[in-house]
């Protein structure tokens, strides 16, 4: 049917053809019969659809390779494409991977760094730490000196209000008159005395001994002079005048024994007080000798730089130091973390160093306090009656 169809319209189309394109008449030279009675035309239209048949298998053949070729082709393309597609897919897939392992890696890499300069940061010594340590180191060897010098103080004080062998008040109290006297002529003879021939004057020590300068004007005592200027400051302000030892008889009797009873209390109120007063001098005595740091610590303070200073001098630059110095300042607000806490645990280790100063220098008052108490309830009990000493004797 489809071949018949196919022959019919290329029939048709030839005869179309022939009329649109004015093609000339034929001259057939043959008579006209009736062609499906005529054996030749019979024969020729066989042959015309034969061939026009075989023409248009032809064409549907090589249409149909062609559109096979095609779909052939299409389909390989299609199936390359889809191919190629996956590969991409793929290598996308995989080059995800390879950023992600990169990003992964650099960010560990990262966070080591971090933490590698965390560790660092923790484990370096930052200058000022040790400058606190050199300064804290200073100060406790300070005080370690400074109590030798305060025991040495007392050694003789002690004896010097006891009246003891060797002192002035041994000989009588006129005696222990006579020596403090002829101390502070020898040494701060005022302009008045000079007037009068008793001394020579020295304007710069002029009455050392009465003033109060001489014990708490300066952090640090310049060398031996200002020590000894703010111990015989002490002993006008605490016992100028010894009384005269009891001895030989005056000790022996039972009179003699009733006052040295109460000299004993004396002393050891007068011990109390100037103990006291020995503690300030030994706290600015010359202790130990200053560092580099220390020394530009005076400097920047406007004070006079020195070899040597007091446990107190001591005390007083580092408490300083981090109160108003530039450089401390300037380091503080750059230290890590790590460092940081460091130097909060210096300073807290430090105010109890302070408080530990604070707690004796407060047992200093309460002994006072209590010595005080007594002098006061003692001389507010007055006795009803004078009642004679007994006298004992042997049977």
């Amino acid at each position: 049917m489809r071949k018949s169809l196919l022959a019919s319209a290329a029939l048709g189309g030839v005869l179309v053809g022939g009329i649109l394109f004015n093609s000339p008449d034929a001259r057939a030279i043959l008579g006209v019969g009736d062609i499906v009675s005529d054996p030749t035309m019979a024969t020729l239209t066989q042959a015309m659809q034969t061939a026009i048949t075989q023409f248009i298998s032809h064409m549907e053949t090589a249409v149909t390779d062609k559109l096979t070729n095609i779909g052939d082709l299409l389909s390989d393309k299609l199936t390359a494409g889809f191919t190629q597609t996956a590969n991409y897919a793929k290598a996308q897939v995989g080059a995800y991977q390879q950023i992600t392992d990169a990003s992964n890696t650099a960010m560990a890499t990262y966070q080591r760094d971090l933490r590698n300069a965390a560790l660092r940061d923790e484990h370096t010594l930052s200058p000022q730490a040790c400058v606190a340590l050199n300064m804290g180191q200073a100060i406790t060897v300070s005080a370690g000196q400074s109590w030798r010098v305060r025991s040495a103080i007392g050694q003789y004080t002690d004896r010097r209000g006891e009246a003891g062998p060797g002192t002035p008040a041994y000989a009588g109290q006129g005696q222990a008159a006579a020596a403090i006297t002829q101390l502070h002529l020898s040494r701060y003879c005022s302009q008045n005395e000079a007037d009068a021939g008793l001394c020579t004057i020295s304007p710069a020590r002029e009455n050392l001994d009465q003033r109060a300068s001489s014990l708490m004007g300066v952090p640090a005592y310049a060398g031996q002079d200002g020590v000894n200027a703010a111990n015989d400051f002490a002993t006008n302000l605490v016992q100028p005048i010894v009384p005269a030892a009891s001895r030989g008889d005056a000790l022996t009797s039972v009179a003699g024994q009733d006052a040295e009873a109460r000299r004993r209390g004396y002393n050891a109120k007068m011990s109390l007080a100037r103990d006291v007063v020995n503690d300030i001098i030994a706290s600015r005595a010359e202790s130990v000798t200053l560092t580099a740091e220390q020394k530009q610590q005076q400097a920047d303070q406007g004070l006079t730089q020195t070899e040597k200073s007091s446990w107190l001098g001591a005390l007083e630059l580092d408490v300083n130091r981090r109160a108003g110095n530039v450089a401390y300042a300037a380091a503080l607000q750059g230290m890590p973390q790590a460092t940081l806490l460091r130097e909060v645990a210096a300073e807290l280790a430090m105010g109890n160093y302070i408080g530990l100063a604070n707690l004796k220098v407060a047992q200093q008052n309460a002994a006072l306090n209590a010595a005080l108490l007594a002098t006061a309830t003692e001389a507010e009990r007055k006795p009803t009656a004078s009642m004679p000493s007994p006298q004992m004797a042997s049977q």
